[in-house]
């Protein structure tokens, strides 16, 4: 099975390309990257050409989205095929449910737009999107249900983190799911200067149930390792295949 590597958890490991020979090392074979990189595609895609990945999928912000030339036109440099928009602002988390809406029917036009020049499109999530609005609606039911070409990358451990089961939404937006972060939750009191992440398969989430599920219910191709704030990139991206690895026997 492959698996790909979010280089956001390398953004405080400077430069990220400097882990790529590494991934590679570990099993890695893909990578996801997002648009702090995108500044200069040629060399990041020399780069893991060099170290023998690939980057299927991409994290772009809404207003690089927006910019769809631009946008496809680094997705091309770099292979990707999938482009996620990732989050919005933090000052636009609470908004009222019209401007979820909004924001929905935004997306669904963009999707439309990469679907039509070969791409694909969608959300990740975050925990925020559990928030209910002033009808009662959570903003995740929102974006999926209002914009319904929206491919979905679950993000399970922040899923969890808004208090909701993850099992029961991956099984409603089963055929949504292309794509995993496979990302983990210390035990309470633990890795409090990793904002209380950890490596997979260290942490609370059950992991096998999930994978299993994942596999077998959905169409995910895409398990992207994440962790947000590693105090050791190599030992979470070393420890976390492994145990993905494991999962597989």
């Amino acid at each position: 099975m492959d698996y790909s590597f979010q280089l956001y958890c390398a953004r405080n490991f400077p430069p990220v390309t400097a882990i790529l020979p590494r991934l590679k090392s570990l099993g890695y074979t893909q990578t996801e990257g997002f648009g702090g990189l995108f500044g200069e595609p040629e060399s990041l895609a020399e780069a893991l050409k060099a170290s023998g990945l690939t980057m299927p999928s991409g994290h772009f912000g809404l207003d690089m989205l927006k910019d769809t030339d631009t946008a496809m036109k680094t997705a091309e440099t770099l292979g990707i095929t999938t482009l996620i928009c990732p989050a919005i602002p933090q000052d636009q988390r609470a908004q009222a449910e019209a401007g979820w809406v909004a924001l929905a029917e935004t997306l669904a036009g963009l999707a439309e737009t990469y679907r039509k020049a070969g791409f694909a499109f969608g959300w990740h999530n975050h925990a925020f999107e559990f928030l209910p609005t002033e009808t009662g609606r959570l903003p995740l039911e929102i974006i999926l249900d209002t914009a319904p070409a929206l491919i979905w990358e679950c993000d399970v451990a922040w899923v969890v983190r808004g208090r909701h089961d993850p099992i029961a939404w991956l099984q409603r937006y089963a055929p949504r799911v292309a794509a995993i972060h496979v990302k983990d939750i210390a035990p309470e009191g633990q890795c409090a200067d990793e904002d209380g992440w950890a490596d997979v398969g260290q942490g609370v989430i059950d992991w096998k149930t999930v994978m299993g599920f994942v596999r077998s219910e959905t169409r995910a191709e895409l398990f992207v390792m994440e962790h947000d704030n590693p105090n050791d990139v190599e030992r979470f991206a070393r420890r976390s295949i492994q145990f993905c690895r494991s999962l597989e026997d």
